[in-house]
């Protein structure tokens, strides 16, 4: 017999709110250092709390809760469990570097919903909730969350997709543009990368700005990178060698007019931005569904507390993107074929 459309839909809101409760604790773990502590070996729950400043009861609720939903293993006896990572958790769930390090995503999610009566009254009102009202936590994990890719990938393989700009660089001396740097890690990774270039990076949002030029410093590297909190319609300055904007198209408030000032400052420009479906479809994948969950809790919001704004919305489809791009009077504008899960890479010229 057919299942009960609706016996359906409530398992399949029942299955969305266990998920959640592991978004809520893997956020706590991630915030309270007890991951980073895990990652030493593993750990009672007398252990952990002292080694995290926290409270006992506390954090043995939290590791039975851990254990409970399979992030960590368990071994010892009922008057003293020891507690320590599942196989893969550990990369994951605590391993800041790792590619397939998410304890971030968990924490920006958690952050978006603490700010739903204030973006509940932005739908309303049409007048949005701007970023920086989200606090550390969505600012921090953001930078969190991207920085493995760009680490990893930018110099070695999404570059490469650019063969004339790559040698540039590496031949050197070279200047690059980093348009809403966030926390820095782009422009750390390209400087590490190409000895000989400088990086002038910019973002609007004057907490982030204080944290990338926190993230440059500890990473020795401000000699070669300088982080501006200025909008790029204002920079004058010799023409760039390439001028990259991650992620970050999609919440400008005024995208064409952002593009054309990329243009301004010479050099090829370098755009990642979400890879959605090239069409609405409904319903759509999984990664489609995160991105219309962020546009509705965070970067519509965002990009909405502007006057005026085009209100893009996280699902920026190719079609979009070339759209804005023409506006802004590229003349060329190539996908570029980079693999990746949730970014698209696109080269104007």
């Amino acid at each position: 017999m057919p299942e009960d459309p609706a016996e359906a839909m409530a398992a399949r809101v029942f299955d969305a709110a266990v998920a959640t409760s592991d978004v809520i604790a893997i956020a706590l773990g991630d915030r309270l250092g007890y991951y980073r502590s895990l990652a030493g070996g593993d750990r009672t729950p007398a252990q952990l709390a002292e080694s995290t400043g926290t409270d006992e009861r506390c954090a043995r609720e939290w590791l039975e809760q851990q254990a409970v939903s399979g992030f960590l293993e368990v071994t010892g006896t009922e008057t003293e469990r020891h507690y320590r990572f599942a196989p893969g958790a550990e990369t994951v769930l605590a391993d800041q570097d790792a590619l397939a390090y998410l304890s971030p995503l968990a924490r920006q999610l958690v952050s978006a919903a603490g700010h739903v009566p204030e973006v509940a009254e932005a739908f309303r009102t049409g007048h949005g909730f701007p970023w920086a009202g989200y606090g550390a936590d969505m600012r921090e994990s953001q930078a969190a969350l991207n920085r493995p890719g760009f680490l990893h990938l930018l110099a070695h393989q999404w570059l490469p997709a650019m063969p004339d700009v790559l040698a540039r660089l590496a031949d050197g001396p070279s200047r690059v543009a980093d348009i809403g740097c966030g926390g820095g890690w782009a422009a750390i990774a390209l400087a590490r990368a190409f000895p000989q270039t400088h990086v002038d990076a910019y973002d609007l949002d004057q907490a982030s700005v204080e944290l990338a030029r926190t993230n440059v410093a500890e990473a020795g590297l401000t000699d070669r990178i300088t982080v501006h909190r200025q909008d790029i319609g204002t920079v004058e300055a010799e023409p760039y060698d390439l001028v990259m904007a991650f992620e970050c198209l999609h919440d400008l408030p005024y995208p064409v007019r952002a593009l054309a000032a990329m243009r301004g400052l010479g050099g090829p420009v370098l755009v990642a931005d979400m890879k959605v479906a090239d069409e609405f479809t409904a319903p759509g994948d999984a990664v489609e569904r995160l991105m219309y969950g962020f546009s509705v809790a965070i970067c519509l919001p965002d990009s909405m507390s502007s006057t005026g704004s085009a209100a893009t919305g996280t699902a920026i489809r190719r079609s979009t993107v070339e759209a804005y791009a023409r506006e802004a009077g590229f003349a060329r504008i190539e996908t570029l074929p980079i693999d990746h899960d949730m970014w698209r890479f696109y080269r104007l010229g």
